[in-house]
């Protein structure tokens, strides 16, 4: 492929990614609005046509790495391992 090629590939790339960032913003606006809206009639479902919308608490168990680390750095070390990956960008 030519450089020609690789450079059109690449504008459309960034076109479609400021695309999505547009898309993003949009549904999180929607999804912010929605929430507000429950959120002040104190609920945490309701219907809207044929959609049931849920919006509630959940609690969940991370575990804390930056603690465990501090306090116990020589067995942290111990089971830590690295993990090659590949990154791709464009600047």
């Amino acid at each position: 492929m030519g450089e020609r090629a690789i450079e059109n590939r690449v504008k459309k790339l960034k076109a479609l990614e400021e695309q999505k960032k547009g898309l993003e913003a949009q549904i999180s606006s929607l999804q912010e609005e929605i929430k507000k809206d429950m959120e002040a009639k104190g609920i945490e479902e309701m219907r809207a046509g044929i959609f049931i919308i849920r919006f509630t608490s959940v609690l969940s168990s991370r575990f804390d790495t930056k603690r465990f680390k501090e306090q116990y750095g020589d067995l942290y070390d111990r089971y830590v391992k690295q993990v090659a990956s590949r990154r791709f960008t464009i600047s």
